[in-house]
């Protein structure tokens, strides 16, 4: 993916129940196209896929929408659906659910990726932004063999957690944490602590390899 020059180095740097909605179309009673929001969890569990019409045209969805793949060149963006929902300097993706209430938790597993982000970003964030660099988007961002914890382009770093294949993502909207767990130990390793004010969907971002994503989870014992 192209990046705009004077960033391509300080962004990289800096860069209950019903909680969980989709977005489907309907008619009303005018005829006219409505969409509304379908309840998409159960319990605590979270099931959501990759939504193709917020990927970057560097990205390629794959396994039924649940896992992305860089590729160097991308695709032609004019071979790409216009979409007003699509992000468009940045190699982004967001899922098709959307969270206003609930705890929930999901995992990613990282294959061949030296640089990529996870978390959760308004539904609203600006598709002209990379997630982790505005007030909309809260992510862990990998980047020179480091984790850092990202919101508004400051990064603070995370120890003691390596580069595993698989991590894990556990959300609290109420509580207004998002925090990074160890898959192996089922133990949380950062804590992002904010306000949530406007509904928000899991968020990826990546500059090389691929993400694959685990959702419809129960929330880990002790968690």
């Amino acid at each position: 993916m192209a990046l705009p020059s004077r960033m391509v180095l300080y962004g990289r740097l800096a860069g209950r129940s019903a909680g969980a909605l989709l977005l489907a179309s309907h008619r009303g009673t005018d005829g006219l196209s409505r969409r509304s929001y379908i309840n998409n969890s159960t319990q605590n569990q979270l099931q959501f896929k990759l939504d193709e019409r917020t990927a970057h045209s560097s990205l390629d969805l794959f396994k039924k929408d649940t896992g992305v793949i860089y590729r160097i060149l991308g695709l032609d963006p004019t071979h790409v659906q216009d979409s007003p929902l699509r992000f468009r300097d940045w190699a982004v993706v967001l899922a098709d659910s959307h969270i206003e209430s609930g705890r929930y938790y999901w995992e990613v597993t990282v294959k061949k990726s030296d640089e990529f982000r996870l978390g959760v970003a308004d539904v609203a964030t600006s598709r002209d932004e990379c997630i982790g660099t505005n007030s909309s988007s809260w992510v862990f961002a990998y980047l020179q063999k480091k984790w850092y914890a990202m919101t508004t382009n400051k990064l603070v770093p995370v120890t003691l957690v390596g580069k595993p294949d698989r991590v894990g993502l556990l959300l609290d909207f109420e509580e207004g944490r998002l925090s990074l767990v160890d898959t192996q130990t089922a133990k949380v390793v950062h804590t992002i602590k904010t306000q949530f004010r406007t509904p928000v969907s899991p968020a990826f971002a990546l500059w090389d390899g691929e993400i694959l994503t685990h959702s419809g989870l129960e929330v880990p014992p002790g968690l």
